[in-house]
């Protein structure tokens, strides 16, 4: 086990499991994680590895005794029938038979129905009435020989989940892990690797827990297939209910007028709302409707009184096209049905995560590693529903005050939501609200810009914030510094660019001031004159490389001298290569150059730190480039720059480790081959003129 594995086993001792479990134990069995946690929490929420073992055996006996497979389920009604009651795990839901005056159950599985159920029963699950939940049954069988009676009986029930949770003890433990620590924590615990995924990755992933967290809150998700959008919200908790986009209606959702039943928003804490995108689909205008008026107002009505509920809602979709392509000739919420391309639908989301920005889901991504059972940390976030962290920024920060109310609410709930998940007991310091904050501010700031493009009638909204120096901070999305050329139009059908009061800044610059209009564009820069300055370029960001970074600046340089000391590992050699390729591409071939690399040793792994720089000084021979490179020895050189001998001086806080490292183990990827393609890590870069 890892550090952090000891450290979780010895805080949450009895509610965490190994993740990998899971797939030891499910088999066949078409059953969320969360029933199988369950069951694993009772028999393997332990270290031990023989108790696990033992533990997983027993779960397995008990899901091939218990739990109903729908090839099987003739077998099961003949055990029931034979032994006259028998315990079965199966999704369960009840309904009304006003012709009897009684509730009946249907077993989903099993494939029985009209099953007598008490009333006190019901009264004690009322979720059965409105959608399936899953529960461990003891169900009987009585023959009658009145054939309006049915045989089965529902006799005990119990909804899977834990039943108590110390909430305080949570919070007491949440103060023993630092925040790295507790954000891989909860990354395990939706089962993923932490180590496969970046800081902003991370939070992006735990953006998708906030309606769990959060009444009320309204976020969109939208991109390519096979990222895991909708896992969370099948998966993950007995209080989220995830449905097909085409199979909502109105009494479903809100109230069946017919006998007065309140739908799902009534009795879940989440609603999502699966494959929500495909222009080709159809909504009822009157479903749009209340659902708009749901969103604004937390309330709806389709009689004399209006009602109210605490559902959140998550929306989730895919998307036909890349993000330029939807920049340049529509808007990124263009997959959405028509009666939901809607300025007044759009403008209720509180926050767009940028599902682009979210990898493909791949085997080396889960994890191994230990985190709660999903189950209670479930309750736990249920619990948290209650809390309202809204106002903590507001002691480090101040939001611009020409945001409307909309736009500051659907922050401010963000960013309550992402204290919550990462720091339920308190204690983050200004910098860790302001990285969130910036997250919130961002994905609001999505669906305003799109809104503004989409309908001219909504204003612009400069989005940033005042930190205690009193400086503006402006916010920009990721999309926006990649592809400003195309972010800055109203749309395809009205393409007139936004003017100087909205106009684009090429990236987000320390100072705060505007950045050099250059930008990224290798091309125009080569045709104007190069200018110093300092840029930022936010993590996930794609189209970054060495040639559009540094092309220009090195071009007519006979000798450049790069000082990292971080060009230890395989990875940070192949950046240095990948660094001189770019050189001998766009030197002229009769000219040389010399590079040369001051970096330091890599202690314990000196000798394979020596065999890959030399290997590329070899692989530089009759290219018209002389490799060399040294060891600082004194420990002195701390710096991480570029220098030529024309006089420029690039300074980089990660040197040349700008790039996320590639997970994929097998199989191709364009990122091991196009720098391009690859997400960026955070990090900045100056040019200076010396």
């Amino acid at each position: 086990m890892s550090t952090l594995d000891d450290k979780i086993n010895e805080h949450f001792a009895g509610y965490v499991v190994r993740k990998d479990l899971v797939k030891a134990v499910k088999g066949n069995a078409i059953v969320p994680t969360y029933v199988l946690e369950y069951l694993l929490g009772q028999y393997c929420a332990t270290d031990d590895e023989a108790s696990i073992n033992s533990g997983i055996e027993t779960v397995k006996e008990i899901l091939r005794k218990h739990y109903v497979h729908r090839s099987e389920a003739g077998l099961i009604q003949s055990t029931i029938k034979e032994k006259g009651r028998y315990k079965v795990i199966d999704q369960i839901s009840v309904s009304l038979n006003e012709k009897t005056d009684s509730y009946e159950a249907t077993f989903d599985n099993l494939g029985i129905k009209k099953v007598a159920v008490d009333s006190g029963t019901v009264k004690a699950h009322p979720k059965l009435l409105v959608t399936g939940v899953w529960c461990i049954a003891d169900v009987q069988y009585e023959f009658s020989e009145d054939a309006r009676t049915s045989p089965w009986v529902l006799e005990t029930i119990k909804p899977i989940q834990i039943a108590r949770v110390d909430y305080e003890g949570y919070k007491g433990a949440r103060t023993q892990f630092s925040k790295d620590e507790w954000i891989d924590l909860l990354m395990q615990s939706i089962g993923f690797n932490p180590d496969a995924f970046g800081r902003r990755s991370k939070l992006l992933q735990l953006m998708r827990l906030i309606p769990f967290v959060e009444r009320n809150f309204n976020i969109i998700e939208l991109g390519p297939k096979g990222t895991g959008k909708s896992h969370i919200y099948s998966e993950f908790s007995p209080h989220g209910q995830l449905i097909s986009g085409g199979e909502v209606t109105i009494p479903k959702l809100f109230v069946n007028n017919s006998n007065g039943r309140i739908g799902l928003v009534g009795y879940w804490d989440v609603v999502a709302f699966d494959e929500f995108a495909g222009r080709e689909k159809t909504a009822n205008k009157a479903l749009v409707d209340i659902m708009k008026n749901y969103m604004a107002n937390k309330t709806f009505s389709r009689g004399v009184n209006p009602m109210g509920a605490e559902a959140s809602f998550a929306f989730v979709g895919n998307t036909d096209h890349n993000v330029p392509y939807m920049l340049k000739n529509s808007d990124l919420f263009e997959a959405l049905p028509s009666q939901f391309h809607d300025s007044a639908f759009i403008d209720r989301l509180h926050a767009y995560l940028p599902g682009w920005e979210v990898d493909v889901i791949r085997g080396e991504m889960f994890t191994r590693g230990y985190g709660f059972i999903v189950d209670y940390l479930a309750e736990i976030l249920r619990h948290l529903r209650q809390e309202d962290f809204s106002n903590r920024p507001d002691q480090y920060f101040q939001i611009s005050e020409k945001i409307s109310t909309r736009d500051r609410d659907a922050i401010y709930k963000t960013m309550s939501g992402l204290l919550k998940v990462i720091f339920p007991a308190g204690g983050e310091s200004p910098e860790d609200v302001e990285e969130l904050l910036q997250l919130a501010l961002e994905s609001r700031k999505r669906v305003k810009d799109q809104l503004f493009r989409i309908d001219a009638t909504y204003p612009e909204v400069d989005f940033y914030y005042v930190g205690s120096d009193g400086q503006k901070r402006r916010v920009q999305t990721v999309e926006e510094q990649e592809f400003p050329q195309f972010y800055n139009q109203k749309s395809a059908h009205d393409p007139i660019a936004r003017d100087a009061s909205g106009h684009s800044r090429d990236d987000i610059v320390i100072d705060r001031d505007e950045a050099p209009t250059g930008g990224l564009d290798a091309k125009a820069r080569e045709k104007s004159d190069l200018s110093e300055g300092h840029h930022v370029f936010a993590e996930n960001r794609k189209g970054v490389s060495y040639d559009k970074l540094f092309g220009p600046y090195i071009d007519g340089a006979q000798r450049i001298i790069v000082t990292d000391p971080y060009i230890r590992l395989y990875y940070q050699t192949r950046n240095m290569m990948e660094f001189v390729e770019m050189v001998i591409q766009r030197k002229a071939p009769e000219d040389q150059v010399a590079v040369h690399l001051v970096t330091a040793p890599n202690d314990g792994e000196v000798q394979k730190q020596r065999e890959l720089l030399e290997s590329i000084s070899e692989a530089c021979i009759g290219t018209g480039v002389d490799f060399t490179w040294a060891f600082d020895t004194s420990g002195t050189a701390h710096a991480r720059d570029i220098v030529t001998d024309t006089g420029w001086k690039i300074v980089l806080d990660r040197g040349l480790d700008i790039f996320q490292a590639p997970m994929r183990r097998e199989g191709f990827n364009l990122g091991d081959r196009l720098q391009e393609h690859r997400m960026a890590k955070g990090f900045y870069v100056t040019y200076v003129k010396q």
